[in-house]
C-alpha cells in the first residue's frame, strides 16, 4: 500500500452512481501505471478499472483500492462516498476483492466453532496471545448459541517465526486443534510441536485483506467488521449486512 506521505484524504462522491469495473484502455491504464510505479517502484498492481468517480481510475494494489486520475498525474488514497446512497463505495470495492481471497481458504485451513444452528458465518483473524482474542474465544459458547460460526485463520502479529507464530504452529500440529487452541487461549502451555501447516499463507493472508491487528472479523460479503465485537453486538451487525445484501 502506498504511504501516508502521498496524502491520505477522504473524498465524497455527490452522484449516486455505481462502482464501474470496465477496464481502462491501454494507453490511460500505462500513463497509470507510469504515475504509481514512479513513486513506489515495488508497487504490485492488480488491476486498473473505471471508478464511480469521474475523471479517476480505481487502481487495485494488493487488496486495497487508491485512485488515479485518468493522466496519471494525480493519486488519491481514501474513502470515496455515495452521498445519495450513504454508502462507502471503496469499502464496497474491498469487500469484493476481501471475500474473494477469504473464500478461497478452504475449511480444512481453518479451526472452525460451528453453531449448531449456524445463521451467520465469520473469518476471524486471531493471535493466540491478543486479550481481546482470548476474550472473543471465552465467549464462544455465546456466539455460537446466537448461529454465528466461527472460522479461525492465525495472524501472530509479532510476525512469522516469532514466539506467537510457533505457538500457533503448535496448536495447528495438535491432535485436537480446537482443544489445543482452547487451551492456548486460555493460558495452559501446548506441548510443542510441528508438522505441514499453513500459517504463513494465513499470515501473509491477512496482510493482504488489511488485517493490521487482532482479532480481524470478516463477514461473509467480505466486510472487515474490525475487532472483537460483543457476541449480541455481533448479531446485529451480521443481520444488517445481510438485511442490506437483500434485495
Amino acid at each position: 500500500m502506498l504511504k501516508p506521505a502521498f496524502a491520505l484524504f477522504t473524498m465524497v462522491a455527490g452522484l449516486a452512481l455505481a462502482p464501474s469495473i470496465a477496464l481502462a484502455d491501454a494507453a490511460s491504464e500505462q500513463k497509470v501505471r507510469d504515475a504509481i510505479k514512479s513513486m513506489a517502484p515495488n508497487a504490485k498492481i492488480d488491476s486498473i478499472a473505471d471508478s464511480a468517480l469521474p475523471g479517476f481510475y480505481e487502481v487495485v494494489m494488493g487488496g486495497n483500492v487508491v485512485y488515479v486520475t485518468t493522466d496519471g498525474k494525480f493519486l488519491m488514497q481514501g474513502r470515496v462516498y455515495d452521498v445519495g446512497a450513504k454508502r462507502d463505495l471503496t469499502e464496497a470495492r474491498e469487500s469484493v476483492l476481501r471475500k474473494a481471497k477469504v473464500d478461497a481458504v478452504s475449511a480444512d485451513q481453518r479451526i472452525i466453532f460451528a453453531a449448531k444452528n449456524s445463521k451467520h458465518k465469520v473469518t476471524v483473524f486471531t493471535d493466540i496471545d491478543c486479550g481481546y482474542c482470548r476474550k472473543l474465544h471465552q465467549e464462544m459458547a455465546q456466539y455460537n448459541d446466537l448461529g454465528i460460526t466461527i472460522e479461525y485463520l492465525f495472524f501472530p502479529r509479532a510476525g512469522i517465526g516469532s514466539a506467537a507464530f510457533d505457538s500457533a504452529v503448535s496448536v495447528w500440529c495438535a491432535a485436537d486443534r480446537n482443544k489445543a487452541l482452547t487451551d492456548a487461549k486460555a493460558g495452559t502451555q501446548v506441548e510443542k510441536k510441528t508438522c505441514a501447516n499453513p500459517i504463513s499463507a494465513s499470515y501473509e493472508l491477512g496482510q493482504q485483506v488489511g488485517v493490521t491487528g487482532t482479532p480481524a472479523v470478516i463477514a461473509e460479503d467480505g466486510t472487515l467488521i474490525g475487532g472483537y465485537v460483543p457476541p449480541a453486538g455481533m448479531l446485529d451487525r451480521l443481520n444488517d449486512l445481510k438485511a442490506k445484501a437483500s434485495p
